[in-house]
């Protein structure tokens, strides 16, 4: 089966820091584009949840910082890096967005 990965242990929706990643090649191929103020809307079996990147970040592979939990609504978007390196990426692409307290 092949699809987004959830980070287990952060919330599906709603508030705290949901944490999702994907391949670069794949389902996370648009991030190379995202910008600060984009919109991105998740949608899940408990609901839609609506956020706008905050910002972008490269890290190496042992900065888990990104995946500390949160009291806010955010969304943590995680895929490998440099986009177009070919073979295992060394690196991760990691999208904050920020949502709004419903």
């Amino acid at each position: 089966m092949k699809g987004v990965g959830h980070w287990q242990g952060s919330p599906t929706g709603g508030g705290g820091n949901v944490v999702l990643a994907a391949h670069r090649d794949t389902f996370f191929k648009g991030l190379k584009d995202v910008r600060p103020g984009d919109a991105i809307r998740l949608e899940t079996a408990q609901g839609t949840s609506d956020y706008r990147v905050a910002g972008s970040q490269v890290v190496w592979p042992d900065s888990v910082e990104v995946l500390r939990p949160t009291e806010s609504p955010t969304l943590t978007l995680i895929t490998c890096y440099p986009f177009e390196f070919f073979g295992h990426a060394p690196q991760r692409f990691i999208v904050v967005a920020e949502g709004s307290d419903k």
